[in-house]
């Protein structure tokens, strides 16, 4: 299934994150091992921050791999470590072509919950045509009697 997301025309680089909109708020760092990290003792702690509570945000930590990108994502409202996330997995990937300097927009990305891809356009630091592909399957159907 592919989906169309959001254009993205503003990232916020600090020195130890980026942080970006993609439908929602997104907080993306980079780390050496995102199989190692405490994501949700590490991303309870900064989805609550100073600077975070009022809104809350979505907690992405990001590792490279040979072939695009590993995410793991603590979300807010489900305030754990979710499987997979789309809007999270947009926020790395554009958070990845931005801090890497690469010329393909086209990022592989593996979650808990499977593997993805996120494609855009770049141009002058704005991404359009924003597409997230992974598979879906229908997991339950039924009806509610009104």
């Amino acid at each position: 299934m592919k989906l169309k997301m959001i254009d993205v025309e503003k990232i916020e680089e600090y020195d130890d994150h980026l942080f970006l909109n993609t439908g929602s708020p997104h907080y993306v760092k980079f780390v050496d091992d995102v199989q190692k990290v405490d994501v949700f003792n590490k991303g309870k702690e900064i989805r609550n921050s100073e600077k975070y509570k009022s809104e809350g945000t979505n907690v992405n930590f990001v590792s490279l791999e040979e072939n695009g990108i590993s995410v793991r994502t603590y979300e807010r409202g489900v305030e754990d470590e979710t499987f997979s996330c789309g809007t999270g997995s947009v926020a790395s990937a554009i958070a990845f072509y931005k801090t890497n300097n690469i010329s393909y927009s086209k990022i592989p990305i593996k979650t808990l919950g499977g593997n993805l891809e996120v494609s855009f356009k770049e141009k002058e630091n704005k991404y359009t045509e924003v597409f997230l592909k992974g598979p879906a399957k229908l997991v339950f159907k039924g009806e509610m009697v009104i």
